[in-house]
């Protein structure tokens, strides 16, 4: 493999070059708590000591169930200081399924939130090479720490900070992703290459040469800062999905400051209030999931005749993960008169694999089209011959790139999924998509959850497209069950918009204006609410065993 042309060092490093070039500027808005870099790198050194302390050292695995705190990025800081692995865990998942997480992972120590405090009941029961618990006291008066435990905040300021230390690009992150099926994979990222997926195109963008040394990482950073041109980024998705840390590492390394939620549900208010009070030139969402409730909310202050809040600070704003509809890009730029929205098609696997980019004078392509940068192809699923562009074959998607070296502990899955072609090595998530001959790519979705009915393929993604386009529908995911003729019946698990009234039958008469009789659901369950992952992503698996159970078939 090529040694990678930008710089190889530890996020770690990277961030206390940060922090001696900027010790006073902001680096963490988080509700209405500013943390300064100066009081980050301290608190992440201390507890480098505490966790060095409990035998936490190069490649020790550390797992983080918290909701956005600033306990979680000290904690990130403190294990790349440390060169250490952090390890996300989903605060929704129940104590089993963190046990799972802890054994894929090996991690041996985990950090909790007290409100939590149930999903780690007997885990050290379940997870042999867990061997200290530390807990972020979130609830006050009336909670009593288990007598094993560690306090967080009482260890934290009882301890010394920890020496700099020599470390390598080399160190790795584990980002666990849930995906649409099967159980949650850990995506293997070293940092070198988190630097040249997060970092270097900021640079570009800017007009800067790539920083060879982490002294000119921290020079440009303040230069950037000093000149006003840093981004000030507010991030809607929580921390413990990978896209809200990875958007702090890009935006630290340009001088930057990032915006975070306290809200333990997304509270479109607080994004707006908090865009408005620190005058955010970027906003990060996760596709409809995020995008619509903000929408909703202004157009109800527009409605009710409220002042509306100055978004004209908003010149970007990034949408990766989920679907991000047209209309929904629309009704962003209404209340964001200067902003450009660029929606990429990612994954925690690597990418992007497709860009649409709406500028304040051009409308948006139509939804899950994209433009397909130069080093990403789609591939023939069976022979793995690379598909020209414009040939009108559909084929599963393959960016080449900064990738991830694999999943933890599954050399099958990461054979199959981190390809090498002709000397190439390619991240290919399974996402299906046709690629025209100008580059103009329309996804079609992941093939793992493609459904097979009567011996035709039905991308989920396409259809979930055009129901959440039916007047009415609030959100929509699409899955297949058993069916005696077809093998499997198009389902879809529609919520609706409060006070919208529609019959399955209108819907998919609605749905079969855009599509082929066959892609159009034989069945429609109603719910109150789609079920997403805090993230916005859909879980299929969810969905399935909704509709299995709606219609008598579980």
């Amino acid at each position: 493999m090529n040694a990678p042309s930008y710089i190889s060092e530890s996020w770690a490093t990277l961030w206390e070059a940060l922090a001696d070039a900027q010790p006073d500027n902001i680096a963490v808005v988080l509700g209405d708590q500013e943390i300064r870099w100066s009081e980050l790198d301290d608190r992440a050194s201390r507890m480098a000591t505490v966790l060095g302390d409990l035998g936490v050292g190069r490649g020790s695995r550390v797992a983080q169930l918290l909701y956005n705190d600033a306990a979680y990025l000290e904690t990130a800081y403190a294990l790349f200081k440390l060169r250490a692995t952090p390890v996300n865990v989903n605060y929704r998942y129940l104590r089993d399924e963190v046990a799972y997480i802890l054994n894929n992972s090996g991690s041996e120590v985990l950090v909790y939130h007290a409100s939590l405090a149930d999903r780690v009941e007997g885990l050290k029961g379940l997870v042999p090479t867990l061997r200290a618990l530390i807990c972020v006291d979130d609830v006050g008066a009336g909670y009593t720490l288990p007598g094993d435990h560690l306090d967080y905040e009482a260890a934290l300021n009882s301890a010394p900070k920890a020496e700099r230390i020599e470390r390598s690009g080399e160190d790795v992150l584990f980002l666990y992703t849930g995906g649409t099926t099967g159980m949650p994979k850990g995506v293997m990222w070293r940092h070198v290459d988190l630097f040249g997926a997060l970092a270097s195109s900021g640079y570009l963008a800017f007009g800067l040469d790539l920083p060879k040394t982490k002294e000119e990482v921290g020079a440009i950073a303040k230069q950037l800062s000093e000149s006003g041109k840093s981004p000030t980024n507010l991030c809607a998705p929580p921390l413990m999905h990978g896209v809200a840390l990875f958007l702090a590492m890009s935006s630290f390394v340009l001088g930057g400051k990032v915006i975070l939620l306290k809200s333990r549900k997304f509270d479109p208010a607080e994004l707006v209030t908090l865009a408005e009070k620190y005058r955010a030139n970027q906003v990060s969402l996760v596709g409809d999931a995020f995008a619509k409730p903000i929408n909703r909310y202004l157009e109800g202050l527009a409605t009710e005749g409220k002042p509306l809040p100055d978004l004209s600070s908003v010149g970007l704003v990034t949408s990766s993960g989920a679907t991000l509809s047209g209309d929904q890009k629309l009704g962003l730029r209404r209340f964001m008169p200067n902003v450009t929205i660029i929606d990429m098609l990612g994954a925690s696997e690597g990418g992007p694999f497709g860009i649409d980019r709406t500028t304040p004078d051009k409308d948006p392509l139509d939804t899950a089209v994209f433009v397909a940068p130069p080093n990403v192809v789609t591939f023939d699923d069976q022979t793995w011959e690379i598909i020209p562009r414009g040939s009108g074959r559909v084929g599963v998607l393959g960016a080449s790139g900064p990738i991830p070296q694999g999943y933890h502990g599954d050399p099958e899955k990461t054979a199959a999924t981190f390809r090498t072609v002709d000397g190439v090595r390619y991240t290919v998530p399974g996402d299906y998509a046709l690629i025209d001959a100008d580059g103009t790519m329309h996804l079609l979705g992941r093939g793992s959850v493609c459904i097979n009915t009567g011996g035709e393929k039905v991308y989920p993604e396409e259809v979930e497209v055009v129901a959440r386009a039916v007047p009415g529908v609030a959100d929509c995911t699409v899955v297949g069950v058993p069916d005696d003729r077809f093998g499997n019946a198009v389902t879809a698990v529609v919520s609706l918009q409060t006070g919208a009234k529609l019959a399955s039958e209108e819907l998919v008469t609605e749905m079969r204006k855009h599509l082929a009789a066959y892609k159009c659901p034989k069945h429609v369950v109603f719910v109150d609410a789609v079920y997403r992952s805090p993230s916005g992503k859909a879980d299929y698996k969810i969905s399935r065993e909704t509709a299995m159970k709606a219609l008598g078939l579980s």
